[in-house]
């Protein structure tokens, strides 16, 4: 069998986040029967069908010799050699602690999907990123397909477990145990659509399930995607009408995502969100010291997997994030919150992406209320085009599927 990551590649992306139709089978038939199942209660068998797939695209990498070649250059390898330098620090401060070792494991799951970053990169570096995506984004209407029809259906029908949709059935989550993650998943995909000329269309349905959901992450998350969409077809002496209101826009777009009619909520005031109060109690209670602020006080504890697995306080400390940037500071301190913000304006400045912006401040904003690199099949995704984005900087020539395989076409 010969390997070409140009036609392999969409398919095995198309093919793991497909996983996550049936990884939360057991708990979708639940919500359908009005159900809403404990943490700690639920059912995780299907879920090992994600690390199962994970492994696959890991080992194509491993036996696809440019993948391979690519992965074990040396700046990949001095980037790994830091990053697995601190994690280790912190995995050594947390038993010090006395956590047991899963909870540090938990706060590992940050780079569960790293892999698929370190793919995207190389691919990227040979040329062939954009091609993938197109391909990818083709294959990838299908499954917007079946959620769409999903959705639809459970908005109009399904029990208002998690609030009420402005269908007037419950908030839809498709093949995902809650609309929050299902919502994150879609305005996710309406990024991936909208790296596509002519597709938008798929990122109008994007958009529309996105808000559908009732999450209000992802609401915004979809309403930067048609930001950046306009700003793109505007000249540029006009653009700056567009940028002068953005801060007015993205207040507004908080007050209408945490309306009623479009959260499904009564309590989605963001003045009085109990995210705000959980927050500041933990700065208050967790942090004991200058090492605490800049190493984390504690690895793994603001993981949701652990409240899951677990339940809620079955560790000492333990708290529902509900945000990367606070799960980061919790778990690697200053020292690793900076580093990754830093890593996220680099990416900024070293890419040549037409699309750098937009991936960046996605990832940037999906963050601030959602710890999305724990959720699937979203960190997939963002993962993978975050290391398509990065690698544009590197490459060594443009990819042609003509030149590379005599019958590759490109997609229409």
């Amino acid at each position: 069998m010969k390997l070409r990551l140009e036609n392999d590649l969409p398919i095995l992306l198309f093919a793991l986040v497909c996983t996550s139709v049936v990884a939360a089978l057991p708990q979708v038939e639940s919500a359908w029967l009005g159900v809403k199942e404990v943490y700690g209660e639920q059912d995780f068998g299907l879920r090992i069908l994600r690390e199962v797939m994970l492994v696959v695209m890991v080992a194509y990498a491993f036996f696809e010799p440019r993948l391979r070649n690519g992965l074990s250059s040396s700046p990949i390898l001095a980037f790994l050699s830091v990053v697995t330098t601190y994690v280790l620090v912190e995995i050594g401060y947390a038993a010090y602690l006395d956590l047991p070792l899963v909870v540090p494991m938990a706060g590992l799951r940050v780079f569960e999907y790293m892999p698929l970053a370190l793919v995207g990169f190389v691919v990227s570096r040979l040329g062939a990123g954009t091609y993938v995506v197109h391909r990818f984004a083709h294959y990838l209407r299908y499954y917007m397909a079946l959620q769409a029809v999903l959705a639809i259906a459970q908005a109009l029908w399904a029990p208002p477990l998690f609030g009420v949709s402005f269908l007037g059935g419950g908030r839809p989550f498709g093949t995902f145990v809650s609309p929050n993650l299902f919502g994150a998943t879609m305005a996710t995909c309406a990024l991936v659509f909208a790296l596509v000329p002519g597709m938008r269309r798929w990122v109008a349905v994007s958009v529309f399930l996105a808000l559908l959901s009732g999450s209000r992450t992802a609401f915004i998350s979809s309403l930067l995607v048609i930001y950046f969409q306009i700003y793109v077809v505007l000249r540029p002496r006009d653009r700056w009408a567009l940028v002068m209101p953005a801060p007015i826009l993205a207040v507004g777009a908080l007050v209408l995502a945490s309306s009623p009619l479009l959260s499904g909520r009564d309590d989605a005031d963001p003045t009085q969100d109990g995210r705000l109060d959980l927050w500041q109690r933990i700065f208050a209670e967790q942090i004991h010291g200058p090492v605490d602020l800049l190493f984390g006080w504690g690895l793994g504890l603001s993981s949701n997997t652990i409240n899951i697995l677990y339940g809620a306080e079955h560790f000492q400390g333990q708290f529902d994030s509900d945000s990367l940037y606070l799960f980061l500071l919790n778990g690697y301190g200053l020292v690793g919150l900076l580093a990754y913000l830093c890593f996220l304006w680099t990416t900024t400045r070293m890419s040549v992406h037409p699309n750098k912006g937009l991936v960046v401040m996605f990832i940037f904003v999906a963050g601030l209320t959602f710890n999305m690199w724990e959720y699937f099949p979203q960190n997939g995704l963002l993962m993978t085009l975050w290391g398509i984005v990065l690698g544009t900087q590197f490459q060594a020539a443009p990819f042609s599927p003509t030149a590379s395989a005599g019958y590759y076409r490109q997609p229409s």
